[in-house]
């Protein structure tokens, strides 16, 4: 045995990722990604059916109350809002220190609505044992609010067009439709998670909404990428089916896709975590929560949903199929790693042998292929230059 085999050590779960060492099948698990994607997404729907949206004054119209109460409570600021004659009232606290009460008093008018405007504000004040002029007054109209949602699902309807039309002329529509469903899939988990835990919906919710989409295409579009090249490439040769290429393509970019999510999800958490909860920034909770929670769902959705849906769509091709069917009928274990992957593109197109040799049998291998243990062996040579 060389002293490269005895010194070899085994690389732990990240190590194996980052060198390239990595055979996951997300192809052929997407059944149980689906399953758990499709369950999120009927609890969040069956919420957003019995209780709706926790919308803000920007979009259902109403007045709104914010004041800083280090030494108060929800209750304490229900007591005083109800007290000053405020019904139908929410009453919420934003970060660690600051309490929100919003109703819809558009009912009245004039001077009537300014005199209970002016009530609640005393009475919160008091209840916050700081001086009226510290609590934030803000009032939205009825009509102001349908705009705002109006003008949100336009942004949302030209987001998708757009997105589909642009992967359909660089890729092809299949990916278009796969990339289509995923960004679907992030927004309903999205919009399910604040109904379920009753999460208010402001305008930075939506333009967070807009920013996870785009990230969610982003990776989506990389992963997509490797799968054009390596269709032009190893696909050819015929050793894999259009499944197992898919797996080689997410195994190739899944060392770039957590490091992307990380880079994505750390900051956001340090806006949740430090600005809005430590500092005191309250403005950005509801930014970075619709972020984090985009961003999680996309991180996921790009790696299990995007491209599992992908292969599943090409094997329905007829050639594909035919492809997938030979690819069955083999005996040998068709594994590819990303690292093979590379060291096999670099040598003129020779074939990989990847069959699996039985105890006390002796494999060979065809001319003009490379068999695993050479495989392995350029490797490490690599590795050591």
């Amino acid at each position: 045995m060389s002293d490269d085999v005895k010194t070899e050590k085994t690389p732990g779960p990240f190590g194996r990722i980052y060198q390239g060492r990595t055979t996951i099948d997300f192809v052929g698990r997407r059944r149980m990604w689906f399953t758990i994607s499709l369950t999120i997404i009927v609890l969040g729907l069956g919420s957003l059916g019995i209780r709706g949206f926790n919308l803000g004054i920007d979009f259902k119209g109403g007045s709104s109350w914010e004041v800083l109460a280090p030494h108060s409570s929800i209750s304490a600021m229900t007591t005083a809002a109800t007290g000053a004659g405020l019904t139908n009232l929410n009453v919420e606290k934003l970060g660690s220190e600051t309490y929100q009460v919003t109703a819809d008093i558009n009912s009245l008018h004039g001077d009537a609505q300014t005199a209970l405007i002016n009530k609640v504000a005393d009475a919160m004040a008091k209840a916050a044992g700081v001086n009226y002029n510290k609590v934030s007054v803000s009032t939205v109209g009825p009509t102001w609010g349908g705009e705002i949602t109006h003008r949100a699902l336009e942004a949302l309807i030209f987001f998708f067009i757009a997105v589909v039309a642009y992967i359909s002329i660089r890729f092809e529509p299949k990916m278009a439709v796969a990339a289509f469903i995923a960004m679907v899939h992030d927004l309903l988990v999205t919009v399910g998670v604040y109904s379920l835990f009753g999460l208010q919906i402001t305008p930075d919710t939506v333009i967070a909404i807009l920013t996870i989409l785009g990230y969610s295409l982003y990776d989506t579009v990389v992963v997509f990428d490797r799968v054009r090249d390596n269709a032009g490439g190893i696909l050819k040769s015929g050793d894999l089916s259009y499944g197992e290429m898919v797996n080689l393509s997410m195994n190739q970019t899944l060392a770039r896709s957590i490091n992307t999510s990380l880079v994505a999800i750390l900051p956001v958490l340090a806006v949740l975590l430090v600005g809005a909860d430590i500092l005191g920034a309250i403005t950005l909770q509801s930014y970075g929560l619709a972020l984090f929670v985009g961003l999680m769902s996309g991180a996921y959705s790009s790696i299990f949903i995007a491209s599992p849906l992908l292969a599943w769509m090409k094997e329905r091709e007829p050639r594909f199929r035919e492809m997938a069917e030979r690819a069955r009928l083999r005996s040998d274990q068709r594994v590819l790693t990303p690292a093979a992957a590379a060291l096999l593109s670099g040598d003129g197109g020779q074939r990989l042998t990847r069959s699996s040799p039985t105890p006390g049998t002796t494999t060979r291998t065809a001319p003009g292929t490379l068999s695993r243990g050479t495989i392995q062996a350029r490797a490490r040579k690599q590795k050591r230059r």
